[in-house]
């Protein structure tokens, strides 16, 4: 029973000073509410882009001149030396790779599509093969995909994103056989794709699909192609296949036993191992910066403590009078800063929680509440307040009940 009676006397302590207890809560509250708000929203964004990763299918793998993913200047002057892939490449692969499902080659660019007196810029041109929209699984909504024929003869069509649609022929208007024009070409719209959202404020929806065979009759050939390859979904084919590419790839590419690939090859596991590499890193340091608050806060909780043993000197010696021993004292005061420091972890867990929603209803940035996040953040906060009420609980109890009550007679 002394626990919840020192429980009492701590809460009405705190009570008695609302307006001093609060502004001691500052640097607590804000540390917590910080570290929620990037916990939550990195477990958010984790989980977004392993949904949005392996949503494009866990049997695709993508092989060409450069990785998807470049993390630096050098890298890419690097990655710009080896040769280019060409439809060839496409070809041998599509014909000698015995473990691969599909075989789809894209090259991506932007410009501008016109429609009417409607234009958008910087819209995702993709040059693909016909059976790219599978390999991507990427639906139709409205018309059809692409068939062979219109790879083999280049033909003028378009498969187009949800915002073309919207923002460029209008949704009142059946688009199929609407001409439109992508950087100055003619191109007539046989289908319009499913809605995709966007990821991380990115609308994935602003896209043009031609053949890669038209793309490179208007663009030139001087891209290079990056091929997109399905693997049997059945068994584990995915490590088969990728191994059969690289074998084919290094005897075209005429990479000598020994020497590393003069090409990269890249798995839904590899991006998302990248993802959570990078942003755990980022995690750490900026949950590190927001710490120093809670240091700050533990700070401010031992000065206020200290301040409040010295206001209650003759309540601590008519307690010891009355036969409180050494023990009661240290379990009260340590009680008291460790309940203000978790009430202020409760509260910034509160704010820092609804920082995340806020923004993730402004902005439409993703974010996921983990169980794990709280937990720790209380503890951490309760931690803080029993590590720096340490001291002043300390000099509470060793206070001289003689004394004590000397001092402010």
């Amino acid at each position: 029973m002394r626990f919840w009676e020192a429980l009492k006397i701590s809460l009405q302590s705190l009570w008695a000073n609302k307006m001093r207890t609060v502004l001691t809560l500052i640097g607590v509250i804000i540390g917590v509410s910080s570290v929620i708000t990037v916990i939550t929203l990195t477990n958010g964004v984790n989980k977004y882009v392993a949904t949005k990763v392996y949503g494009y299918g866990a049997n695709v793998f993508t092989v060409g001149k450069e990785p998807q993913v470049i993390l630096s200047y050098a890298e890419y002057l690097k990655y710009q030396k080896r040769k280019d892939f060409t439809m060839a490449d496409y070809e041998a692969v599509q014909q000698l790779c015995h473990a691969c499902k599909q075989v789809g080659a894209l090259i991506d660019s932007s410009g501008s599509v016109v429609a009417g007196k409607k234009s958008s810029t910087n819209t995702d041109i993709r040059g693909w093969t016909w059976n790219m929209l599978e390999i991507s699984n990427l639906n139709i909504a409205t018309g059809r995909a692409f068939i062979p024929s219109d790879q083999t003869y280049a033909r003028h069509v378009a498969v187009i994103g949800y915002d073309i649609q919207h923002d460029l022929l209008g949704m009142g208007v059946n688009p199929i056989g609407q001409q439109i024009r992508v950087d100055g070409e003619p191109y007539t719209v046989i289908g319009v794709a499913e809605k995709q959202g966007s990821t991380l404020g990115q609308s994935q929806d602003n896209f043009v699909a031609v053949p890669l065979t038209t793309f490179e009759h208007t663009y030139g050939t001087g891209q290079s192609v990056t091929l997109s390859i399905q693997a049997p979904a059945t068994g584990a084919p995915l490590d088969a296949a990728t191994q059969e590419v690289q074998t084919i790839m290094r005897v075209r590419r005429h990479d000598r036993p020994g020497e590393p690939d003069d090409f990269s090859i890249d798995t839904n596991s590899s991006f998302i191992g990248l993802w959570k590499s990078i942003s755990s890193t980022i995690l750490i340091v900026i949950v590190g910066v927001t710490s120093i608050s809670l240091v700050v806060g533990g700070i401010v909780i031992m000065n206020i403590m200290l301040v409040s043993v010295t206001e209650r000197t003759r309540e601590i010696g008519v307690r010891k009078a009355l036969g409180a021993r050494s023990s009661d004292v240290l379990m009260q005061f340590m009680i008291e800063s460790a309940t203000m420091s978790t009430i202020g972890g409760a509260i910034g867990i509160a704010i820092g929680v609804g920082a995340a929603y806020l923004v993730t209803a402004l902005v439409h940035f993703p974010s996921s509440v983990q169980l794990w996040s709280v937990l720790l953040a209380l503890f951490v906060s309760s931690g803080i307040g029993m590590f720096f009420g340490v001291y002043p609980a300390s000099r509470a109890a060793k206070l001289d009940p003689i004394v004590a009550l000397r001092s402010e007679l």
